[in-house]
């Protein structure tokens, strides 16, 4: 099974309460910049599926990484292959230069040219959140499609049973390859994903895995290929722009009161909550 997994790297997010506003731009200067946590889980899963769970080193099809971004995003794609993905590309752009659409146009190019079995993505990206690449990919391919799963088992890497996270429980649907499939948290559990190469009884860690440093270094020799943007679309314009950024207003600071009395008083007369 050849697996494609596009991954958007993201400001940490507990560092979110550094982020700074200046002129209704976002100022992002001194961050650190980390895998999109979600995208982190569909790796993870992509390497699950594609493996032999008590021999990982052999890999038992192929898993491809692909970003977009500048040319210091690379740090993100050589951290994916030290944990296991095969090798990686990085659609060059700049990260204010494209959006949820222009994404998925341009990975729909690329899928037609790499040809994977399955697309596996994050539900969504924890600095937009608009999860919509996943969905407007499946669109474009004309592919099925399975969303918010919380576990996956393949059926002899020619269909996938999905279990989907859903209000008040889970539903699970049978989806034939190719498809795509967007990953929840809960998809990372010891025993989320089952593969036809990984014994039934076998569970994983819980969580994502992280690269050694001898996988690290050998990462450094693994393909990482670059292509641009206008190579994949001829229609790079994003369809959603941020204009103007402005923080919270400042919490002003308590009042405190005397007795529970004084407190009801206040509730109603001021806050007018009760």
């Amino acid at each position: 099974m050849k697996i494609l997994v596009p991954l958007k790297r993201v400001a940490d997010p507990d560092n979110a309460n550094k982020v700074k506003v200046n002129a209704g731009k976002l100022v992002t200067t001194g961050l650190e910049w980390k895998p999109n946590p979600f995208d982190e889980y569909a790796v993870e899963t992509a390497l699950r599926l594609t493996e032999n769970g008590t021999a990982t080193k052999t890999r038992q099809g192929e898993v491809v990484v692909v970003t977009f971004g500048p040319k210091d995003s690379e740090t993100t794609l050589r951290a994916m292959l030290g944990t296991g993905a095969d090798r990686a590309i990085r659609v060059d752009t700049g990260d204010d230069q494209i959006d949820g659409d222009v994404v998925a146009r341009a990975l729909k190019a690329l899928v037609e040219k790499e040809k994977p079995d399955l697309v596996l993505c994050g539900k969504q990206a924890v600095d937009g959140d608009s999860g919509q690449v996943g969905q407007q990919l499946a669109e474009y391919l004309g592919w099925p499609q399975a969303t918010f799963a919380g576990s996956i088992e393949s059926e002899g890497d020619k269909a996938l049973l999905v279990g989907r996270e859903v209000d008040g429980g889970t539903i699970k649907l049978r989806v034939e390859l190719p498809a795509v499939v967007s990953v929840d948290l809960r998809i990372v559990a010891p025993k989320s994903v089952k593969s036809v190469h990984t014994p039934a009884t076998h569970a994983y860690p819980e969580g994502v895995r992280f690269a050694a440093l001898m996988a690290i270094m050998a990462a450094k020799k693994k393909p990482l290929a670059e292509v641009k943007l206008a190579d994949l679309t001829s229609d790079a314009a994003p369809k959603i722009q941020y204009l103007d950024y402005e923080l919270p207003p400042a919490r002003k600071a308590g009042v405190k009161v005397k007795d529970v009395t004084e407190l009801v008083t206040r509730l109603k007369t001021e806050a007018k909550v009760v």
